[in-house]
C-alpha cells in the first residue's frame, strides 16, 4: 500500500539580498514605482494600479505573469527611501504573503537591496511547499540580478 503524503500547512521565510552599484536614490526610484515590475521582475507581463493611490499605504496593483497567473498586492507599510511592505491577497497558492523589500546605503554608490518574505501555505504536502520556496527563493535571485544589471548600465 502506497503512503499518502500529508497535506498541511507550512511557514516559511525567504530572504534575499544584493548589492547594486547604484546611488540610493537610484535605486528607490526603480523599486518605488510598484507597476515598473516589468522591467526588471521575471516573467511579469504587465502590472497595473487598482487604486487611485500610486505609492504609499493603500496602494494596489495587479501583476499579470507570461504564464497568465495574476497576483493582487496591496501596500501595507512605507518609509521613502528606505522600504515598503506589501501583501499578497490573490492569486498564490497560500494563505498569507507578506514581502518587504528595504535599501541601505552601503557607501555613496553602493546599496544593498533585501528583499524578505514571509509565507504560509494553503494545504500542500511538503515536498510541494519545499519545491514552491525553492521556485520562489530563485525568482527573487532571478529578479534581483535583473534590477542590478539596469541600475549598473
Amino acid at each position: 500500500m502506497k503512503k499518502i503524503a500529508k497535506k498541511s500547512f507550512h511557514s516559511g521565510l525567504v530572504k534575499k539580498t544584493i548589492k547594486i552599484n547604484a546611488s540610493k536614490e537610484k535605486v528607490w526610484r526603480k523599486i518605488s514605482n510598484i507597476v515598473g515590475l516589468p522591467t526588471w521582475l521575471v516573467d511579469v507581463k504587465k502590472t497595473v494600479y487598482l487604486s487611485k493611490k500610486k505609492k504609499d499605504v493603500g496602494a494596489v496593483r495587479l501583476i499579470t505573469f507570461t504564464d497568465g497567473n495574476q497576483i493582487e498586492e496591496h501596500v501595507v507599510a512605507w518609509k521613502n527611501g528606505e522600504f515598503f511592505t506589501y501583501v499578497a491577497t490573490e492569486g498564490l497558492p497560500l494563505r498569507a504573503y507578506v514581502a518587504t523589500i528595504s535599501i541601505k546605503i552601503k557607501s555613496k554608490n553602493l546599496t544593498e537591496l533585501t528583499w524578505q518574505s514571509y509565507l504560509n501555505s494553503k494545504k500542500m504536502t511538503e515536498k510541494q511547499f519545499a519545491e514552491f520556496m525553492r521556485y520562489l527563493g530563485s525568482f527573487y535571485e532571478a529578479s534581483l540580478e535583473n534590477l542590478k544589471k539596469i541600475l549598473e548600465k
